[in-house]
């Protein structure tokens, strides 16, 4: 156990003596350790958050405090287990919902949920509907929170923002890439005006606002004993948006046959029988409060958001490779491709997925 974990941790009012603090798990933007404590007092889980993610860590936390209250208020009230069933944000010995230290790194603390799995991948059916009922309902219990959250990802899911980005590296051809990926601009720019009208609606007002997750892969979920959703986890992209936004991301990740990278593109297609069990999970508890613009617009917003996916990597492809991390010269490329491949296969199976929506939404 090193000493700057140890120090760090002294900062928070964890309960017990301290046994020991390992790194935990694979993330890719913060680091996570876990907490251990001694006999029968609770463990926790220590984060140090990414600031050249997160700009703003302290108003991030301050959302994460605000959702966290009200999930645990709308949990008691159903009589369920509220620190079980909803993250709990430990606070500093110093009351704050963060510790700063002397190295200006930002650190924070929640309750560790005993007893649970999770999962990277949907591999069956029946998983991956319990992913989208748990996903449903969390967006179900915060349906009536009215708190302003901060902006803590400006753009972020905004195709008329991702597009004015696009526009400048284009304009800029950084490092002289743009002559090379013709055809993928092509793929670009022959979608934009149908995937700008998603976003255009949701200015007009014609999708509300809503609390989203904004990161819905299944490992975000952590499922109890019996096998059911109990807590969705890193919160740390919480904000005000349209709830589309997760219901698409999630068909991304979940229905891809192939990886997100993969560069054999006969792996890479949507399978639509996942795609079926997650909608339906979603929709068991998500139908209650979704409008019907909301509901019609479900189907398409997977196509929305892995057309934002294929964009965001040809893009930093051709800008240099600033953003996302690269294993070798051409990854964001491959990235791009297997990504619009990925988004074809949506396109050809997007009367079906409409279909499945449409009954689901009835059931």
């Amino acid at each position: 156990m090193g000493i700057l974990h140890e120090d760090v941790c002294r900062q928070f009012r964890f309960q017990g003596v301290l046994k020991d603090v390992r790194q935990w798990g694979e993330g890719l933007i913060n680091d996570t350790f876990f907490v251990e404590t001694e006999g029968s007092t609770p463990d926790y889980i220590l984060q140090r958050k990414n600031k050249n993610i997160f700009k703003d860590v302290p108003a991030m936390m301050d959302n994460i405090y605000k959702v966290t209250t009200h999930l645990k208020r709308v949990i008691f009230g159903r009589g369920g287990v509220p620190d079980r069933e909803a993250l709990t944000v430990i606070p500093t010995i110093d009351d704050a919902l963060y510790y700063l230290d002397p190295a200006g790194d930002y650190w924070a603390a929640c309750l560790f949920i005993s007893g649970t799995t999770a999962y990277d991948r949907a591999d069956t059916p029946e998983l991956a509907w319990k992913g989208g009922a748990g996903i449903g309902k969390f967006q179900a219990m915060l349906a009536d929170f009215r708190e302003p959250l901060a902006d803590i990802l400006p753009g972020f899911h905004n195709m008329r923002f991702r597009l004015e980005q696009w526009d400048a590296v284009l304009a800029k051809d950084p490092v002289g890439r743009k002559a090379e990926v013709m055809e993928e601009i092509g793929w670009i720019e022959s979608r934009r005006e149908r995937m700008l009208g998603l976003w255009k609606a949701y200015e007009d007002g014609d999708l509300p606002t809503r609390i989203t997750h904004n990161d819905t892969k299944i490992s975000n979920i952590l499922f109890d004993a019996q096998g059911h959703a109990l807590c969705v986890i890193d919160l740390d992209t919480v904000l005000s948006s349209m709830c589309l936004n997760d219901f698409g991301d999630a068909i991304r990740s979940y229905t891809n046959a192939g990886a997100e990278d993969d560069e054999n593109l006969a792996n890479v297609y949507m399978k639509r029988e996942i795609f079926e069990a997650y909608t339906r999970g979603y929709l068991s508890e998500a139908r209650a409060f979704l409008m019907p613009a909301e509901v019609e617009n479900l189907a398409f917003s997977a196509l929305y958001i892995t057309y934002e996916q294929v964009l965001r990597f040809l893009m930093d492809y051709i800008d240099g490779d600033n953003y996302y991390k690269v294993k070798y010269p051409t990854h964001n490329l491959v990235r791009a491709r297997a990504q619009y491949k990925l988004l074809t296969s949506m396109e050809e199976n997007y009367d079906a997925m409409c279909a499945v929506v449409k009954e689901a939404a009835k059931s």
